[in-house]
């Protein structure tokens, strides 16, 4: 091929010229010659003024020496081709575990990429060839900030990874403490949360409201840190679930945190003693949700325990033991004569002069009576609803006897 042809030959095919020359090819020369020392000189300034990194076991010592040179190296690969989007946190965080985000936190990390910065500002002189040193320095600010965004991006994504396997742990909690299957594990699970362990711990359910469930369970947590609550929390299905820890008072813990559930009833457990025993709360918890619609009056919140005669006829087994428990049996040790004024005061539409004429006593005598059952059960027979509970603890409590007797 003639000589004119061949160069108009190299013009048309641009893919068979060589590469142009970096032009700053003596500086890129030396920094890749200088990397090296500019690294082992970070790792000596990080030990000279970073407290934490000297009292760091060696073992993340070194992986903190490889993030540096990581940085060094990355520096030089994008000062080659600055033209070139650069994966930044992957060239110079991946070097490291995902575990040393756990290790070291955002502002040590900070700290450990500014004194490499300025070991590489303090070096530009030395390392730029003539006349270079004002374009080595603005591209290293340039790099410094977008190595800034890149570690900002490493925590953010280490954080919402961090966030979702906390949820999901929580929520295995939470299941588990529903179900009646909470163990030594979930009580592991819970301490990696952040639960100490509180003395007093109780459940709350209710119905979940519409929407970003994450929305709720935080506004959950809001409440319960302005009310110095422990909580465990998550939406099962349409429901909100709180274990709440903290509080020997249910009803007060309830109202405290009422304000993210939806509307409709919402039932406050019993106070147990700790996260294994908080089944018994979420199962009386869970029982009074169903059986509130028969009281259509009921307050919101109300207590599990103020729900035990609709829980007993809605055949929740544990209402009806609580009801033979801790009313009747109490009161026919008490003495036959508090079973028999309470019975027929009942069935007299609690009228004390009715049952003082049924009984063949002074009103008097079936007042003092009344009032020893309300200071033997905590019901007093002259509140319609304790009335109502007194009445169907007697019906249990008279079953109960037939059954033994048969």
């Amino acid at each position: 091929m003639p000589e004119p042809e061949r160069e108009q030959s190299r013009a048309t095919h641009p893919a068979h010229s060589a590469h142009p020359a970096h032009p700053h090819a003596a500086t890129l020369r030396r920094l890749e010659k200088s990397s090296g020392r500019l690294a082992a000189n970070a790792i000596a300034r990080m030990d000279e003024t970073l407290p934490w990194y000297r009292a760091m076991p060696p073992e993340n010592r070194s992986w903190i020496g490889l993030v540096a040179q990581a940085g060094i190296a990355a520096f030089t690969e994008w000062f080659r081709h600055p033209e070139t989007p650069q994966a930044i946190s992957t060239d110079v965080f991946g070097t490291a575990p995902r575990e040393l985000t756990r290790a070291i936190t955002l502002r040590q990390t900070v700290e450990m990429v500014r004194t490499t910065i300025e070991v590489m500002e303090t070096a530009i002189d030395e390392v730029a060839a003539p006349g270079d040193e004002q374009i080595l320095r603005e591209a290293l600010l340039v790099y410094a900030r977008e190595i800034a965004f890149a570690t900002a991006q490493v925590y953010a994504q280490a954080a919402e990874a961090r966030g979702a396997w906390d949820a999901r742990l929580e929520s295995l909690v939470v299941n588990a403490v529903l179900s009646g299957e909470a163990d030594e594990g979930a009580l592991s699970r819970a301490a990696a949360l952040g639960w100490n362990s509180p003395e007093h711990v109780c459940v709350v359910l209710g119905t979940a409201p519409e929407g970003d469930s994450e929305l709720t369970v935080e506004a959950i947590r809001r409440a319960a840190r302005h009310h110095k609550l422990q909580v465990l929390t998550g939406v099962l299905g349409d429901r909100l679930v709180v274990i709440a820890g903290g509080s020997d008072n249910p009803m007060l813990v309830a109202k405290s945190l009422i304000g993210p559930f939806a509307a409709g009833p919402v039932v406050a457990g019993p106070v147990v003693s700790d996260l294994l025993n908080a089944t018994k709360s979420a199962q009386a918890a869970a029982a009074g949700l169903k059986a509130c619609t028969a009281w259509q009056d009921a307050p919101r919140p109300v207590l599990a325990d103020d729900l035990l005669p609709e829980r007993a006829i809605a055949s929740d087994p544990s209402a009806r033991e609580q009801l033979v428990e801790e009313i009747y049996r109490p009161l026919e040790e008490a003495g036959s004569a508090l079973l028999e004024t309470l019975s027929v005061y009942l069935e007299q539409a609690s009228s004390l002069e009715g049952a003082a004429r049924m009984l063949f006593v002074h009103p008097n005598t079936v007042r003092y009576r009344l009032r020893r059952v309300t200071d033997v059960t905590g019901w007093s027979p002259s509140d319609v609803r304790s009335a109502f509970t007194l009445r169907i603890a007697l019906i249990l409590g008279r079953l109960a006897d037939g059954d033994l007797q048969s």
